[in-house]
């Protein structure tokens, strides 16, 4: 698969990123951090600081779940209106989330042509250029034409190269969360009582197992988005657009008609990043009827491999149900796990003997 070369640097004056040491305050209600968010706009970005306040408005913006999306409008003296999109990062997310590794990614991927900007960085969160769109559904992955479009934006998405170390950091990452999720205490009794049911031991033992049996796959290793679910793609209706968006890094690439958005973007196997994606076909309430049939799931292989066309419960305070969605997610794993194990081994017999087949 080749590579979308990127410029290795963004190392003109030009492109340097302003950047505050001011942090914003999440727990506040919008009125009171409206204030603080105008001032962190005027330290950022000075040509504003003389702007009064009554010319900026701040609303919330749905999708998120580790962090809190705000489009802030801002019209300047010339009577122009610009928008942009502020992140601010939940706490305890540098667990989930590399940060570092993050804006790597963004700049690469926004060179390549998977576009909303990255304007600013401050102490708990980034300033990106507002995506005017619409947020998927789950219901709206199975569409065929958004199916496709999502499928060629992911290959691109694929064919990016970021420098640096291309080592799999899926089971590290795995691990990592276990070792903190093993160890949770809940102020909440009944949400203890629940947790306390969980068997890690039994988690682990999964764990170990998946990670032997997918490494003798040796699956091609690819600049990954991780996390393909409906909340973080997104739509332009009226233009027709589809791309790769990142919504926890508002990555958006106007290109052609669907928009794809990530948590965890790194480096690991194809199978994963499109085998989740196709979980993400339930949504949070898991409703496993939703998954994609075998059709379904051919019409997605056909557009990824066809030719490119010139042209978080106890450590998140964002409301999600994070536990109750592990129980639902877990245990459709331990339903699936004897068919996809099968498979899989059946595969790998065929291969040691020569009896497969290349597409």
């Amino acid at each position: 698969m080749g590579a979308v070369k990127i410029c290795t640097a963004m190392e003109d004056g030009s492109s340097e990123i302003p950047s505050s040491s001011l942090t914003v305050d999440h727990t506040l209600s919008l009125p009171e951090m409206t204030p603080r968010i105008i001032e962190l706009c005027k330290d950022i970005f000075k040509k504003w600081s003389k702007l009064n306040n009554s010319h900026f408005s701040v609303e919330t913006v749905s999708g998120g779940i580790t962090n809190l999306l705000l489009k802030v409008s801002v019209r300047e003296e010339n009577g122009s209106v610009v928008d942009l999109t502020i992140r601010l990062y939940g706490p305890n997310t540098e667990y989930v989330i590399n940060r570092e590794r993050e804006l790597q990614a963004i700049r690469y991927l926004s060179a390549a042509g998977f576009g909303a900007k990255l304007l600013g960085v401050f102490g708990n969160g980034m300033v990106q250029s507002f995506i005017n769109a619409r947020t998927l559904v789950p219901s709206d992955m199975s569409q065929p034409k958004l199916a496709a479009e999502i499928a060629k934006q992911l290959r691109r998405f694929h064919q990016v190269e970021i420098p640096g170390s291309k080592e799999p950091q899926l089971w590290k990452d795995i691990l990592k969360f276990f070792q903190k999720a093993s160890t949770l205490l809940f102020d909440d009794s009944e949400k203890q009582t629940k947790y306390e049911t969980i068997s890690f031991d039994e988690v682990y033992a999964e764990v170990v197992e998946l990670k032997e049996l997918t490494g003798r796959l040796n699956a091609p290793v690819v600049f990954a988005h991780n996390d393909l679910l409906s909340g973080n793609l997104m739509h332009n209706e009226e233009e027709g657009m589809a791309d790769i968006y990142q919504r926890k890094y508002d990555i958006f690439a106007k290109i052609h008609q669907v928009a794809i958005v990530s948590l965890v973007v790194q480096f690991c196997s194809i199978g994963f990043d499109i085998g989740n994606h196709f979980n993400e076909y339930a949504g949070y309430d898991c409703d496993y009827s939703l998954y994609p049939s075998k059709d379904e799931q051919y019409h997605f292989f056909r557009h990824y491999l066809e030719p490119e066309k010139p042209l978080e419960a106890k450590m998140s305070p964002i409301d999600f149900e994070y536990l109750g969605y592990f129980f639902l997610r877990y245990n459709e794993y331990k339903k699936q796990k004897e068919t996809c194990f099968s498979l899989a081994q059946s595969y790998l017999s065929r291969s040691e003997t020569g009896q497969c087949s290349s597409l």
